[in-house]
C-alpha cells in the first residue's frame, strides 16, 4: 500500500484523497467505526469520547509496553475542568499533585491573579504514564479496544471508509482515521500534509535523577546560575530526586535520547559541577522546533495532538492542547458515524482547532525568546516582569497559558457566546457533574424550553436558580456555550446547527 496523495480541497467536507483502494470485493472486512492510531493522551482521550456515543473504536500503539518512565506533566485548567466534566477528575487528584497556578509565562515567577473564573484554578502535576494509564483504562471501561505492538505504515481512503496497512501487512478497514500519532505522525505524512514552521535551533536535556551533593549546594548554584539563564535549573521532586534542565551542546536526533554522561557534560560546563548526579528515573531532550499542520482533516482522516502541532513544552501546554482537541473532536466526529451531525459540523473541528494551536505556537516561541540570555531578550523579559505587576496582563497571560481564554467565533453575541462555562452550582450540585455523558446541555431559567425532539442528544436542566446572568444556553458537550437566548424557535434554530435535524 502506498501513501495516500491528497488533491482534496481543504475546504470540503466530503472530500477525499485522489488514490482509492481497490473495489468492494478486495477490500478488507470493516474493523470499527473509527480507528485511533496512537495510544498517548490525546488518543486515549478521544477513544473515551467516541464510546460515550457507542461508537466502535480500535486504538493502534505501535509500542508494545506503556512507557517506563516517570515523567511528571501538569494537567492545565482547562484540562482539569474537562476532566471534571466527564468524571474523571477525582481519580487523578488521587495520582496527583496540586500546585498553585501561578508563574507559567516564560518562567517569570508571578502568582495567579485573584477571582481566576474556575472552580478548578490549580495545576495538577501527575506521572504522565499514569495520566496515560487512567485515560486508556477508562476508554477501554467504556469499550474501546487497544492493540499494543501495532504501528502504522500506510493509508488510502475512498468515499466509503479508510483502509490501513500496518507494518506487518494487516490491513484494517474504518469509517473514519484519527492520526494522533506524535510529531512524526505516520499518519500525517500519508496524507501529505505539510507541517509548516521552523526546525529547532536550540535544544535542552530535561530529566529526573539523584544528586550527590547537599541540597544547600545545589539550591545556592541554582540561585546563582538560574538568575540568567532561564534554561538551567534542578529542582527538588523528595526522597533526592531531582528534575534537572540543561542547556544542550548543540542539537541533534531526537529520536536519539541523551545519556547521563551528556547531563554530566553539560553540568559542568554550564555550573562548574554535575552535582554527582546518578540514578536517573528518564532521560529526555527538547528542541524549539515549532510546527504546525496547515490542515487537520483530510476526507475520512483527521489529525490531533502533536500530530497536528508540535512547539517547545515552555509552559506546558502540549499535552493540554492535546486533550483538548480529543474533546472538541470527540462528539463531532462521534456524531457524523451515527448519522445526525450537521453538513459543516466536523469542518468546524478545524475552524476551531486551528487558530487555538497557532496562539500556543507564537505564545511559545515568545517565551522561548524571552528564555534568551542574550542583552536584548532579557531587556523584554525584564519590561514585561514589570507589566505582569498590572493584574489585567498577570490574568490575560495565565488565560492563554491555561486556555480558559479561548472564545470560539460561533457568531454575534454575549461575550459569554463561544465560551466555555465554569463549573457552576446548580439545583442538583456543579454543572460539570451533569456533562458526564458527553450529551449537550439546554440549561433553562426560564423553566419554559424544551429540547424537543433533540431529547436523545441534548439533556435539559430547569433551574431559575442557577449562578448565570442569562435567560438560557445551550451547552456543546465540550462545554462551550453555542447559544444564549429565551426564545424556543431560536433555541431549535440552534440545536439544529449543532446537533443536527430533530428525532422523528
Amino acid at each position: 500500500m502506498h501513501p495516500l496523495q491528497s488533491t482534496a480541497d481543504p475546504s470540503s467536507s466530503d472530500a477525499v484523497g485522489s488514490k482509492s483502494i481497490a473495489g468492494g470485493a478486495g477490500r478488507a472486512p470493516l474493523t470499527a467505526d473509527v480507528i485511533i492510531a496512537g495510544c498517548g493522551p490525546t488518543g486515549a482521550m478521544l477513544a473515551a469520547e467516541l464510546r460515550l456515543h457507542d461508537v466502535r473504536v480500535l486504538v493502534l500503539e505501535k509500542e508494545t509496553e506503556p512507557a517506563s518512565f516517570v515523567r511528571i506533566v501538569g494537567l492545565h485548567i482547562r484540562s482539569l475542568e474537562l476532566m471534571a466534566m466527564r468524571g474523571l477528575l477525582e481519580r487523578l487528584l488521587e495520582h496527583g499533585r496540586r500546585r498553585p497556578a501561578r508563574g507559567f509565562f516564560a518562567a517569570i515567577d508571578a502568582p495567579a491573579p485573584e477571582g481566576l473564573d474556575s472552580a478548578h484554578a490549580y495545576l495538577l502535576g501527575i506521572p504522565q504514564p499514569v495520566l496515560v494509564h487512567l485515560l486508556e483504562e477508562r476508554a477501554m471501561d467504556l469499550g474501546a479496544q487497544v492493540r499494543r505492538g501495532r504501528a502504522v505504515a500506510g493509508v488510502e481512503q475512498d468515499d466509503d471508509g479508510v483502509t490501513v496497512e500496518l507494518t506487518d501487512g494487516e490491513q484494517l478497514r474504518s469509517h473514519y482515521l484519527v492520526g494522533c500519532d506524535g510529531g512524526r505522525s505516520t499518519v500525517r505524512g500519508a496524507l501529505g500534509v505539510g507541517f509548516r514552521g521552523e526546525p529547532a535551533r536550540t535544544e535542552t536535556l530535561m530529566g529526573e535523577m539523584e544528586v550527590g551533593v547537599p541540597l544547600e549546594e545545589v539550591a545556592a548554584t541554582v540561585a546563582e546560575i538560574g538568575g540568567t539563564d532561564k534554561r538551567f535549573w534542578l529542582r527538588p521532586f523528595g526522597g533526592g530526586v531531582h528534575q534537572v534542565v540543561v542547556p544542550a551542546a548543540g542539537v541533534s536526533d531526537r529520536a536519539t535520547p541523551p545519556t547521563l554522561e551528556d547531563f554530566r557534560q553539560q553540568l559542568r560546563t554550564i555550573a562548574g559541577t554535575d552535582f554527582g548526579v546518578h540514578s536517573p528515573r528518564w532521560l529526555s531532550r527538547f528542541g524549539d522546533a515549532t510546527r504546525q499542520a496547515e490542515r487537520y482533516r483530510v476526507g475520512r482522516v483527521l489529525l490531533a495532538g502533536d500530530a497536528a502541532h508540535v512547539h517547545p513544552p515552555i509552559g506546558g501546554q502540549g499535552l493540554n492542547l492535546g486533550v483538548q482537541d480529543a474533546v472538541n473532536l470527540g462528539w463531532k466526529l462521534a456524531a457524523q458515524v451515527r448519522g445526525w451531525a450537521p453538513e459543516a459540523l466536523l469542518d468546524t473541528y478545524q475552524a476551531e482547532r486551528h487558530p487555538v494551536a497557532a496562539d500556543v505556537l507564537d505564545n511559545t516561541r515568545a517565551q522561548m525568546e524571552l528564555l534568551s540570555s542574550e542583552p536584548g531578550p532579557q531587556a523584554v523579559r525584564r519590561l514585561l516582569t514589570e507589566l505582569m505587576a498590572f493584574d489585567e496582563v498577570n490574568r490575560h497571560l495565565i488565560e492563554k497559558i491555561t486556555a480558559i481564554g479561548i472564545r470560539y467565533d460561533l457568531g454575534e453575541g454575549p461575550d459569554l457566546l463561544g465560551r466555555r462555562l465554569r463549573d457552576i452550582e446548580v439545583r442538583q450540585g456543579h454543572l460539570y457533574g451533569l456533562l458526564h455523558r458527553g450529551r449537550g446541555l439546554l440549561l433553562d431559567r426560564t423553566e419554559r424550553l424544551t429540547v424537543g425532539g433533540w431529547a436523545d442528544r441534548v439533556d435539559r436542566l430547569a433551574d431559575p436558580t442557577a449562578a448565570v446572568d442569562v435567560p438560557c444556553l445551550l451547552l456543546r458537550p465540550d462545554g462551550h456555550v453555542a447559544w444564549i437566548g429565551d426564545g424556543q424557535q431560536d433555541l431549535d434554530d440552534h440545536l439544529s446547527r449543532w446537533f443536527g435535524e430533530p428525532a422523528g
